[in-house]
């Protein structure tokens, strides 16, 4: 027989739950939950809902409606510059070093769209709740007309 390399104690599994211990020193261990992998991944692969084209995009922070202007004048001082991180690394500086007041304009051009969307997305929800309404309509005649016909021969079981 060979030798072990290690001569010191067999490390045991480290999945292996730890038992809760009564012990001043260590205090109390709380078990570890055994999840297995395959959960974890059924976990993280599952789809999220389909996203609707018509749906309205979010407005833009005051921070990105600043970034539009600036994106103009900075291609403008650097042509050669194609980086798109360097225009906004250049445009997160700038920001930082605009005051309240400088910023005053873009947070307004921003609440302005900001209310702007939210009319749009009223009269979307709207429209998505006339086309749901729609749909339940045509489901519940589906399954009134499914549950008569169960109704409709469980009555001539009965009297037979």
């Amino acid at each position: 027989m060979r030798p072990t390399k290690g001569k010191g104690p067999v490390k045991k599994d480290t999945k292996e739950a730890l038992k809760p211990v009564e012990d001043k020193r260590v205090g109390k261990r709380k078990a570890v939950s055994n999840v297995s992998k395959s959960s974890k991944r059924q976990a993280t692969k599952a789809k999220p809902a389909k996203k609707d084209p018509n749906k309205p995009k979010r407005p833009p922070s005051a921070f990105f409606v600043f970034l539009e202007e600036f994106r103009k004048t900075y291609k403008l001082e650097h042509p050669n510059n194609k980086a798109v991180s360097a225009v906004g690394k250049a445009g997160g500086e700038k920001w930082k070093s605009l005051s309240p007041a400088e910023k005053a304009p873009y947070e307004a051009k921003a609440a302005k769209r900001k209310t702007e969307y939210e009319k749009v997305m009223t009269s979307y929800n709207k429209k998505q709740e006339s086309v749901d309404d729609e749909n339940d309509e045509e489901s519940d005649k589906s399954k009134s007309e499914v549950s008569g016909e169960d109704d409709e021969k469980s009555e001539e079981v009965r009297f037979s």
